[in-house]
Formats: C-alpha cells, structure tokens, sequence
C-alpha cells in the first residue's frame, strides 16, 4: 500500500509540473500560435504520452504482484493442508503465522477476473519459459526509449534483405537519435535453432558498435509459445500453408509487441525489407507530439501492410489481446482495421461515416518515411513487388525539437510553408528567391548555450532552392562581453557580419550551413542566416536544427 501512495504521489506532482506550464501559457498567450506556444504543446504531448507509458507499467506491476499473490495463496492452503496433522509446528513461530495471514486477503474466488493470455494460448499453462525469449543478444540494456522499433525477420531461401534494412535505419539516425530509440531484431524462426544461432553471429559481427551501445537487440521465440499450427482450419480461400503461414505471423507480431511494449514510450512495427528516409526518428516523434488530442490509436508512416505502423506503449496490451483473440481467423492487417471499426463505428450509420471516423484513429503522415524493397514475401513462392509511391515526394524535410525562440524573417512566403512550421518540425520552409541583404532570425527567448547549430536548404523535389551565398550568425546575450574561443570566428573573406553579429559557418555548395560551437561559447540570444547576394531561385529551409548544449551542474 505505501508503494502504490507514493506511485500516486509521484504522479500528482508530474501533472502539476505538466499542467503549470500550459496553464501560464494560457493565461499570458495572445491570439497568435508562436514557435514557443508550438514548442510547449509538443512539450505537453511527449510528457502526456510518458505519463500513460508510466501508469501502464504500473498497471504491469501491480498484474505481477497480483499473480504472486496468488502463487503465494496456493502455497498457504499447501502448507495449513500439509501441518493439519501437526498444527503446533507454526504455532511455535507466531509471526511467521501472522506474515502469512497477511497474503491470504484475496483468492480467485473472492472476485472477477479477466483472462490473461492462456485464455488464447492455453498450452503456455505451466510454461513460463514459454513466454520469454530463447535467444537474446542484448547488451547495454536500454528502457524508457522514445521509441522501439520491432523488426520480426524469417529465413528466406536464397536472399535476405534484413542487414540492408538494418543498415538504413542506423544511417538514418544522428548520434543523438541513436540514443533515443532501440531497434529489436525478432528472428522468428522458433524451429531452427540452428539458424537463430548462426543469425545472431552474423548480426553481432556486422553492427557490433550497435549491439555494444544497445541501439540493437536481437531475440528469438521459444518453439512452445506456438501451438499446433498444422490443424488450421481454412478460410477466406486461403490453403493450408497460406493460413499457417498467416497465423504464425500473427503470433510473432504479438510476442515482439509484448516484448517492446515496457521498454519505450512508443513502438513502431517494420518489416525485414524496408528502407527508411534519413531523419526519420526525429519527424516521427514531432508528428506524433503534433497531435493535440488523444483519441488516436495509430500513425502510419507508410501506406503499406504493416509497415511503419506507430502505437502508444500503453495501448499495446489491447491491441494484442485483440490479434490473440482472432490470431487463427485473419490476416493482422484485417484484425487491425476490425479494432479500430469497433472501436468508433456507428452500427446505425453509414459506411462514409465509417470511414470519416476511422481517420480520426489512424492518422497517416506523407510522405512515407519507409519503403519496401523485398520481392520475395516471407510465405514461400510468393513474390511480391508492393512500393509506396508516396515515399519520399513532397520535399520531404527533417524535424527537430528546438527550443522556444521568437522568429522573423524578411522574406515573402509561400502559400502555408511558414517559417514557423519548419522551426517545430511541422513541414518545411518555402519563400521566394532571396535578395542581398534577406536575413532569417532565430531569436532565443531565453539565450542559452547552444551546442550545434545547422539549416539544410533546397530538397529532393527542389534541389535548386537552395541557399549559396549566405552564412550563418549568432548574436551573444547582452551581459556577455563578446569574448569567444578563437576557434569560433572563420575566415568569411568579404562577408560582413551585421553589428553585433559573428559569422560562425558559410552554406556550402549544398546548401548546407552548420557548426558545432566550442564548449567555450556564452549564452547566444539570436542565430541568423544571412543572405549576401541575389538568387535566380526561391528558398526551401527543409531542416533547422538549434541544439542545447548540457550544462554540467557542479
């Protein structure tokens, strides 16, 4: 009991930290969403989302305690049936007598109780070890993740797409992002145990750094968590192997979402054959923090299968105990969309009201972060050549997390590609061409120490728009002297500096502008870009990155 008041506690006082600061923001706000407003609602979703996470393994700890409980229970009654025939034997140790007492509060007779997962897969009962991994290669443990990204992988004859995969998704991640995210490699061939050993080896020598860092992890199921998948009835016009093939699917995508569930605030589900687009962890977690309410149950990040699928580590355990219920009758992409219809279907409308709120419980964001590249399909003989043609169109950009700043810029517009989207990782920046003298400002409310300072120009679908004669300032807060590293300063040739202002990186002919500042640095207050001659071309910001540095307390 004192353990849950203080989870209680705990969870108050993280609600009034949640609360106050969007409640000031409220009270002092103007009619306007500025950067900083954008920046406090992402603030409030991320906060929002791990406080869901934190009551959902609390709800997962008090299930544990309660399953010992009656584990215990049952050793009890042992124990009194067993010294019937001799009841002074505790009797001569009253207070292990009284400890006991204290656990036999509550039996399975005393209330209701709703099925676990042996009301779905009856054989695990009386095999723990059923439920847990075979195989594991994981060091450097990691919880509490963003995000976990499951990768279920099967032998294939012939081919394997699975290190390309792999491959695309480390590369596509910062040295900051790859400390916020774990990807479980589920190797789900539970009657090869042969294979699963040689897999793990050959992983382990290929991404050695990222199995060392816990970026990677690799496991693999116990043949006993299936149960007999030769007696499949056939349905949908599906043989033999298609069902089996589709119900084993079913299993393994559950026993991966099981496993991840406790160990990030959100879990994405990807295939073995996929390619993603570079900077996608960081425009995943700003389109999930955008969502200002939450009645969602997925983000698709892909219009494919179950590809890039995105769900709340809380909602998890529903979500499985749905697939468990019906893990022999369909596809998992037909379960899928059947929890969602039950969830906000109306019976008594139409199929168009359906639909309308379906979208409210999936929202799918564009372009596609995630490609498929496989032609052979995990069920033998199938070949399968699925692309999402949304992948990769409309300028796709890179979201960060930037702190509150205040911005302006002295360039027109295009249509809805404000710079203050671009800033909170909503979309990118499009103005027209810029002229001598243009300037974009990133001023910091309040200045801070910044680490790394970067601006990405022009995109894949506008490679042209791009900054080439331009650089990048920053303007120190008042009471600092001006004093800096002489590391800082370049050589910018001709290119002055407004009053006030250092020039600390140029755009080079990629249109990229960036600098990691020295530790030496003081508290800067304004970063600005500066546009020093005409362009025949207009302007796509597609990435700002304004990154903190952590200031050690001593």
């Amino acid at each position: 009991m004192r353990m849950r008041f203080r989870l209680r506690n705990v969870l108050i006082v993280t609600l009034v930290v949640c609360f106050t600061p969007l409640l000031w923001l409220s009270i002092f706000s103007n009619n306007g969403t500025s950067p900083y407003e954008e920046a406090m609602q992402k603030r409030f979703a991320d906060l929002r989302d791990r406080l869901q996470f934190a009551e959902s393994l609390n709800r997962q700890r008090e299930n544990d305690l309660f399953i010992l409980r009656k584990q215990f229970n049952y050793l009890v009654d042992q124990v009194g049936s067993n010294l019937t025939s001799n009841g002074s034997a505790i009797q001569r140790v009253p207070h292990i007598q009284q400890y006991l007492n204290n656990f036999t509060g509550l039996s399975s007779q005393d209330g209701l109780f709703l099925p676990g997962i042996l009301a779905y897969l009856p054989h695990l009962s009386g095999h723990p070890e059923f439920t847990r991994p075979r195989y594991k290669l994981s060091e450097g443990k990691r919880n509490q993740v963003s995000v976990v990204f499951g990768i279920p992988t099967i032998k294939r004859s012939s081919i394997s797409y699975l290190s390309k995969t792999l491959h695309s998704l480390v590369d596509g991640l910062d040295q900051t992002e790859k400390t916020d995210c774990l990807i479980v490699v589920f190797i789900a061939e539970p009657w090869d145990e042969k294979y699963v050993e040689e897999e793990g080896k050959r992983l382990k020598s290929e991404f050695p750094e990222e199995i060392k860092s816990g970026l990677i992890e690799v496991i693999a199921p116990p043949a006993g968590f299936y149960p007999n998948l030769n007696n499949l009835k056939e349905s949908f016009g599906d043989d033999k192997q298609r069902v089996k093939w589709r119900t084993k699917q079913n299993l393994d995508f559950s026993f991966l979402m099981l496993y991840a569930k406790s160990r990030g605030v959100y879990y994405v589900q990807l295939e073995d054959d996929v390619i993603s687009k570079s900077g996608y962890l960081s425009i995943i977690k700003s389109f999930t923090y955008q969502q200002k309410d939450n009645t969602w149950l997925l983000l698709e990040f892909s219009t494919l299968g179950f590809i890039g699928k995105l769900f709340r580590s809380a909602d998890l355990p529903t979500v499985v105990e749905f697939f468990l219920m019906f893990y022999s009758d369909k596809p998992i992409d037909w379960l899928l969309d059947h929890l969602i219809t039950v969830k906000v279907c109306n019976p008594e409308k139409n199929q168009a009201h359906c639909s309308r709120m379906k979208l409210g419980m999936r929202k799918r964001f564009k372009p596609s972060l995630f490609q498929h590249i496989g032609l052979k399909s995990s069920l033998d003989g199938k070949i399968q050549k699925l692309k999402d043609r949304a992948f990769g169109k409309n300028g796709l950009y890179r979201a960060h997390i930037n702190p509150p700043a205040k911005l302006a810029t002295s360039l027109k517009t295009y249509q809805t590609y404000t710079l203050a989207k671009a800033y909170v990782g909503e979309t990118f920046f499009w103005s027209m061409a810029p002229t001598e003298g243009d300037i974009i400002d990133i001023i910091l409310s309040p200045p801070i120490y910044l680490d790394r300072i970067l601006f990405r120009t022009g995109s894949e679908t506008h490679l042209d728009d791009r900054l080439r004669d331009a650089s990048v300032q920053i303007e120190f807060e008042d009471e600092f002297d001006g004093r800096v590293d002489s590391s800082l300063p370049i050589k910018a040739g001709d290119r002055v500096p407004a009053q006030g202002f250092t020039i600390i990186a140029l755009f080079d002919k990629n249109g990229l502008g960036e600098r990691t500042l020295p530790s030496s640095t003081g508290k800067i207050k304004t970063v600005r870009i500066h546009c020093h001659s005409n362009s025949d071309n207009w302007l796509v910001v597609s990435e700002i990155l304004i990154k903190p540095r952590e200031v050690v307390k001593v």
